[in-house]
Formats: structure tokens, C-alpha cells, sequence
């Protein structure tokens, strides 16, 4: 299937800003939260603060993207709003530059502010599906191949990271991470990020949107409570498919912004930490391509379901790892979350977001992936929140991961009833 060059602008935004996820979400800023920034703080209470952070993150782009997807339907602003979330990101990535050691707060407000403009950009980034590609299969195909060349390039610049961290004393043994090497890993991601941001800036135009507004803000707001109501009634695949998308994806996003920490507070050493999460990028991306192949045969419902099983079997295994006494088993039991992870996550994200496309009108892409966001990010609000809190109450984080089995059996039961 070949691709056009706005389908490859929109995939390469993808390469770029997945640097973003792979280092400062799920391997290199969780460590160096915990091991710096945190310093002298209980394992337990950093590991909340950091669920918090990514709880607090997700609740500002929650409460503002029904708002910015209805404006962003209006001609030429997509891409506006587009442009600004990602210099929010970039600029405040950067920042983390400056953080010192036990400046724990500093560092979660600027990880919110770059993650909120990492989501924010994603949103409209998201809704630019429908105006670079259309039909199922195209669809399905063009989301997997952003999943899984966002894996690949990701792994480029997170080779460059590990190679300064591992060129240092510090960072060659299993201690902890070396600050500056670290830090400069953060620049690596930011100009990582914006280097593939420019094909998308130049080449993905928006095809589909509503007619100019004398009044776009208070019309807005009116097409709002009519959106709501409209996907309430004459778009109700679309309505139940969000609440199977709220559970579910909680879960996914917990278990990969939630999984680095997790396996400090099991004594995993930093590289064992490295060494796994370059795997899961690695293995990722033909799986990514699987799903969206096999899609065309299971359809793209089934194998979205089978990918909320394979995290059901996820969630039990992370559970029972603190019970294995023998350390050897305990991290061939790591190992094998990771090849489930890898095996799953790209490819029931990136269906997720093709299955939803294919429910709504193409005119309105930014105004109903609004109300997917808001679903997506008040789920990535409640999922470390809960494994935050139910950590913090037991003392112990892996009844946290335990109660994250109930989201996913929720969202398959949800997704079931999707007609």
C-alpha cells in the first residue's frame, strides 16, 4: 500500500514525538525522578508523586480538549493549536534541564507542563487522520505504521542516551543514573522531537473542517452540548466504544508510565530497567504492523480485544512478581511482561484510535477526538491515581497493579457491546 506524503508527515510526527514517551514517561525521567530529583524521599510516597504528576497532566488536557477540538474545526486551526501544544512540550522538556537534586516539586511541574503539551499536540495530531487519509483498511494501516515507526524512531535517540549514560563510571554499573549525561539526554529528545515535527507543519493540511465563525469561542461552546448530545444518540457506536476506550486505556497508559518506577521499587537495576524497555520498543514494532494486518481478517473490534486480554495476563503476572522469592524467575517473569507489553500496546493504540475514526463524521474529526482525548485523559488521570493511592494506603505498589485488572475487564465488557 503505498503511502502519500501527507500519510508520511503524519507518520514521521509519530517517529519524533514518541522520544517523548520512551524517555521522559516510561525509561530515563522516572529513574532520574526517583534517584535525583526525589532524593531522600520513601519509594512508596515518590512513586504516588509521580502517579500524581501524570494524573495532573492528563486532568488539564481533559478539561480543555472539548473546547480546543470544537475550535480546532474551524478552517486553518488544527494546526494552529497544534503548533502551539508542541513549543509548550519542547520548551518545558528542556527545562528539566535545570532541576537539581531533591527539587521533586520543580520537576513534576515541569514533567506536567511537557507532557500536557506532548498530549496537547497529540490531540490535534490525532483528529489529522481524517484529513490524510480515509476508509477502514487505509485507515487501520496508516495508525499502525505511525505506532510502529514510532517505536523504531525512538529507539535512535534513546541509543544516543544510553550510550552517554553507559560511557560514565556512574552509569556503567547498576547504581543510578549520571545527572549530566541525563540531562543532556533530555535536549537529545527535544530536538529529537521538533526535527520531525517539521514535515507535519509543512505537509499535512486540514481537508476537513466547518465554515468561519463570526463568534467561534460562544459557537464552540453551543456545538459543544450539541456534539454531546449528538454522540450520545445519533452516534452511539461511537459513545460506547468511549467508555470501552476509558477503562481499557487506563490501563495501558498506567501500566507503561507506571512500569519504570514499579520495577525500582523491586530492586531492578537501572540498566536491567534499559535493557527491557529498549526490548519492548524493539519487539513493538512488527507487532504494531501485526495487529493492523490482522485486523483485516479479525476485524478491528477482535483484535482490540485481544489486546485488552494479553494486559489482563499482564496485570496478574506484574501482581505476583514481588512473591517470587527466586531472582533469577523474578526477572524472567519481568522479561515476559515485557514481551507481553510489546506484543500488544502499539497495536491496540493505534486501533483504538482507526476503529474510532471510522464512528464519526470527518467534518468534525477535531470536535469528537476532543471527546476521545477527554475519555482517554480523564482515564490516564484515575489509572496512576489509583495505583498511586492504593500504593500509598498498603504500603505496597503491587495492589495498585492489581486493581488495574478491573479496568481492563471493564473495557472488554464495555467493548462487547459495541454493535
Amino acid at each position: 500500500m503505498n503511502l502519500t506524503k501527507e500519510e508520511k508527515s503524519w507518520i514521521l510526527y509519530d517517529v519524533g514525538n514518541s522520544a517523548f514517551v520512551l524517555v521522559m514517561v516510561t525509561a530515563i525521567m522516572p529513574i532520574f525522578f526517583k534517584d535525583y530529583a526525589s532524593k531522600g524521599v520513601a519509594d512508596a510516597v515518590s512513586t504516588a508523586n509521580w502517579g500524581f504528576a501524570n494524573s495532573a497532566a492528563s486532568l488539564i488536557l481533559a478539561l480543555l480538549s472539548p473546547v480546543l477540538g470544537t475550535l480546532a474545526d474551524y478552517k486553518d486551526r488544527k494546526m494552529h493549536f497544534f503548533i502551539f501544544f508542541l513549543c509548550m512540550g519542547l520548551i518545558f522538556n528542556s527545562a528539566l534541564v535545570f532541576v537539581q537534586e531533591g527539587m521533586w516539586l520543580t520537576s513534576l511541574v515541569f514533567f506536567v507542563f511537557a507532557r500536557t503539551g506532548w498530549a496537547g499536540s497529540n490531540l490535534f495530531y490525532d483528529a489529522a487522520i481524517m484529513d490524510v487519509t480515509s476508509g477502514q483498511d487505509r485507515i487501520d494501516h496508516v495508525s499502525s505504521m505511525g505506532y510502529a515507526w514510532g517505536y523504531i524512531g525512538s529507539v535512535i535517540p534513546f541509543l544516543l542516551i544510553i550510550a552517554l549514560i553507559m560511557g560514565t563510571k556512574t552509569g556503567s554499573d547498576s547504581g543510578t543514573l549520571p545527572v549530566f549525561q541525563t540531562k543532556v539526554g533530555f535536549l537529545i529528545v527535544a530536538l529529537w522531537w521538533a526535527a520531525f515535527s517539521i514535515p507535519m507543519i509543512r505537509n499535512v493540511k486540514q481537508h476537513n473542517y466547518l465554515p468561519p465563525s463570526p463568534s467561534p469561542v460562544s459557537e464552540s461552546f453551543r456545538r459543544l452540548a450539541g456534539t454531546f448530545q449528538e454522540i450520545r444518540t445519533s452516534h452511539r457506536r461511537a459513545f460506547v466504544f468511549l467508555a470501552a476506550y476509558f477503562f481499557y486505556i487506563d490501563g495501558v497508559g498506567t501500566i507503561i508510565s507506571m512500569s519504570s518506577a514499579y520495577g525500582r521499587d523491586l530492586g531492578f537495576s537501572v540498566t536491567l530497567l534499559i535493557v527491557v524497555i529498549l526490548f519492548i520498543q524493539l519487539v513493538a514494532f512488527p507487532f504494531a504492523l501485526l495487529y493492523g494486518r490482522l485486523s483485516r481478517i479479525f476485524s478491528t473490534q477482535n483484535m482490540i480485544m485481544a489486546g485488552i486480554i494479553v494486559y489482563c495476563v499482564i496485570a496478574c503476572i506484574a501482581f505476583a512478581l514481588p512473591s517470587i522469592t527466586d531472582s533469577d524467575l523474578q526477572i524472567a517473569a519481568f522479561w515476559f511482561i515485557a514481551f507481553l507489553v510489546a506484543s500488544s500496546m502499539g497495536g491496540l493504540q493505534a486501533l483504538s484510535r482507526s476503529y474510532f475514526a471510522t464512528l464519526i463524521p470527518p467534518e468534525k474529526s477535531g470536535e469528537f477526538f476532543g471527546f476521545y482525548n477527554v475519555f482517554g485523559k480523564f482515564a490516564a488521570i484515575t489509572g496512576p491515581f489509583v495505583m498511586g493511592a492504593v500504593g500509598s494506603i498498603t504500603g505496597e505498589t503491587r495492589w495498585g497493579v492489581l486493581a488495574l485488572l478491573l479496568l481492563f475487564i471493564a473495557g472488554a465488557l464495555l467493548l462487547r457491546k459495541v454493535e
